[in-house]
C-alpha cells in the first residue's frame, strides 16, 4: 500500500469508526471533549505504525481502551469530568423525551455493563470480540449486556425487578401510579 492508499485508508477509517469510539468513550466515564482528546491519540499512534495492525479494528478498540483508563486516572481530568454536566450523547435538535430517558438509563448502569452494551450495539461486537478486548469470559459479557438491557428496559417501563434476599425469588416493584387528580 502505498502513502496515497494509506492515508485514504486511514482517512475512511476514521470516518467510520470515530462515533463509537467516542460512545465508547462516554460509557468509560470520560467527557465528549476527552473522548474525543483519546481518539485522537489513538489514531494518531496508528498513523504511526509502520504496518498497519492484521485487525485495526480490535487494534483501535483496545488501543483507545487502554488510552482511556490512563487518561481517566489524572486527579485533574477526574475533578474535571465530576463538574461536567452529564451529557452522554450530542443533544439534537429532535431528541424525544423516550432518547432522553434511555440515554439518562444508559448512564446510570454500572460501568461494566453501560462498557459491554455500547461496544455490542454501537461498535457491533460480538461477545467474543468484547470478552477478548474486557479480559473476560464471552458469557460473562453477554451477561452483562443482558442484565444491562433489563435493567434499562424495567427503568423504561416503571418496573424494577429484584431478588428476595431470602428465598432468591425474582420480586416485581411496580412504580407508584401518575396521580389522576385533586381528590
Amino acid at each position: 500500500m502505498n502513502d496515497d492508499e494509506h492515508s485514504d485508508w486511514l482517512e475512511k477509517f476514521y470516518e467510520t469508526k470515530a462515533a463509537g469510539l467516542i460512545l465508547y468513550g462516554r460509557a468509560l466515564g470520560l467527557s465528549h471533549g476527552e473522548a474525543e482528546d483519546v481518539l485522537q491519540e489513538t489514531f494518531l499512534a496508528l498513523m504511526q505504525r509502520l504496518q498497519l495492525p492484521s485487525q485495526p479494528e480490535n487494534y483501535c478498540l483496545r488501543s483507545f481502551r487502554n488510552r482511556a483508563l490512563n487518561y481517566k486516572r489524572s486527579l485533574w481530568r477526574r475533578l474535571t469530568r465530576e463538574l461536567e454536566a452529564q451529557r452522554w450523547f450530542e443533544k439534537s435538535p429532535g431528541e424525544s423525551p423516550a432518547e432522553h430517558a434511555a440515554m439518562r438509563c444508559l448512564a446510570e448502569l454500572p460501568v461494566g455493563q453501560r462498557e459491554v452494551i455500547v461496544l455490542k450495539i454501537w461498535n457491533q461486537l460480538t461477545f467474543e470480540e468484547i470478552g477478548g478486548l474486557l479480559e473476560i469470559s464471552p458469557n460473562t459479557a453477554a451477561g452483562r449486556y443482558r442484565y444491562g438491557l433489563q435493567k434499562m428496559k424495567f427503568k423504561l417501563e416503571g418496573v424494577i425487578y429484584e431478588r428476595d434476599g431470602f428465598t432468591g425469588d425474582t420480586i416485581a416493584l411496580l412504580a407508584a401510579a401518575t396521580p389522576i387528580g385533586e381528590a
